[in-house]
């Protein structure tokens, strides 16, 4: 395998749909690393990043079963840029080196990094070949999670303005499926980047 084997960075704002489209993609046989999934196995209960989440913000962000207290914990990096760049250094490099062995492991025809802050991480964009983003208007977007999540459009406009903007995002991608119309306008988008993808990942 070389240096820099052929993989994808598939990325987008919370609500565009990033988990249908990764979807679509594995059933194409493609081996999807979604770091989402990663980051939730080490923080649940007895999770890897518990001890040094522990030490570093005290046992009361633990929960009785030993998982991260998610609420609190979004509280407080919500509210404190120094909180969540300490959170952040203590579960990126863990979830970084649990992607790229996971990735090293994959039997698929390539592999699709699904990772949501790809464009803000900045380190990413050096791990993958290609950046695929997802996109649908900001009004779908919040339709979407408020639905989802029952949050109210208030926390969710904050979120979305927690991440990088539309517009940031779309100039950092190579390639854009666009999800505002449902499952089936996505099947075509996904046949034709999974035939590129295969044409090119040698």
């Amino acid at each position: 395998m070389s240096a820099a084997p052929f993989a994808i960075g598939l990325t987008g704002g919370i609500g565009s749909g990033k988990s249908t489209v990764a979807d679509m993609f594995a059933a194409r046989g493609a081996t999807i690393v979604d770091t989402d999934l990663i980051a939730h196995s080490m923080t649940a209960p007895n999770g890897p990043a518990m001890p040094a989440i522990i030490a570093e913000f005290g046992p009361e962000f633990a929960d009785a079963s030993g998982a991260m207290d998610r609420a609190r914990m979004r509280q407080l990096v919500f509210s404190d840029a120094g909180a969540k760049a300490r959170l952040e250094a203590i579960l990126h490099p863990r979830i970084r080196d649990a992607a790229l062995a996971a990735a090293a492991a994959a039997t698929g025809s390539y592999v699709i990094y699904a990772v949501p802050l790809l464009i803000e991480s900045g380190t990413w964009r050096a791990r993958v070949t290609r950046v695929l983003a997802v996109d649908c208007s900001e009004d779908v977007q919040v339709a979407r999670v408020m639905a989802r999540n029952g949050l109210p459009e208030a926390q969710v406009r904050a979120i979305m303005a927690a991440q990088v903007s539309r517009a940031e995002r779309l100039a950092a991608a190579d390639d854009v499926i666009v999800n505002n119309a449902g499952i089936d306008a996505l099947e075509a988008q996904v046949d034709r980047l999974h035939a590129l993808y295969l044409q090119i990942r040698w």
